[in-house]
């Protein structure tokens, strides 16, 4: 992933979601607004995608105001528009239709200059495939633990 830099991950999508078909799309923002990504002023908790009349939206992402912004600073969680082809847009809209899933972004990033989401559908988990990603979790680490110290004899 050369020319890829990661500014924001949505880690808690990985917790809550099944996820699968991601797909890289643009973003619709000002200037302030970007400025603000950059500094690393920005977070997906809780934001999703929305599809309404052929075009996509990202609701509740927070971008915090740029702190040289002055008057011409944005809200900080407006709804943005999501950069994609008619054919892209609806091909999701249709799964996430026929599938009962939403659509989640899973992280923000520069891609040669340009802000780029990756987006993914999404089925929620229940309970006990949460309590499951949480045993699998500390097992890793506890077996990554166990290896580190066996090295080291």
């Amino acid at each position: 992933m050369d020319g890829i830099k990661i500014l924001v991950n949505n880690s808690k999508a990985k917790f809550l979601y099944f996820l699968e078909d991601f797909l890289e799309c643009g973003i619709e923002l000002k200037g302030s607004e970007i400025k603000s990504v950059r500094q690393n002023g920005a977070s997906l908790h809780d934001s999703y995608v929305v599809i309404k009349d052929d075009e996509a939206f990202i609701l509740n992402m927070h971008i915090a105001p740029y702190e040289h912004g002055n008057v011409f600073n944005h809200e900080p969680n407006r709804t943005r528009k999501l950069l994609l082809h008619k054919n892209e847009i609806i091909k999701m809209a249709k799964k996430a239709k026929e599938k009962a899933m939403t659509i989640v972004p899973t992280k923000v990033y520069l891609k040669k200059g340009k802000l780029k989401i990756e987006i993914a559908l999404a089925k929620g988990k229940k309970l006990y495939d949460k309590r499951e990603t949480i045993k699998k979790r500390d097992d890793e680490r506890m077996m990554a633990k166990m290896k580190k110290g066996f090295e080291k004899q």
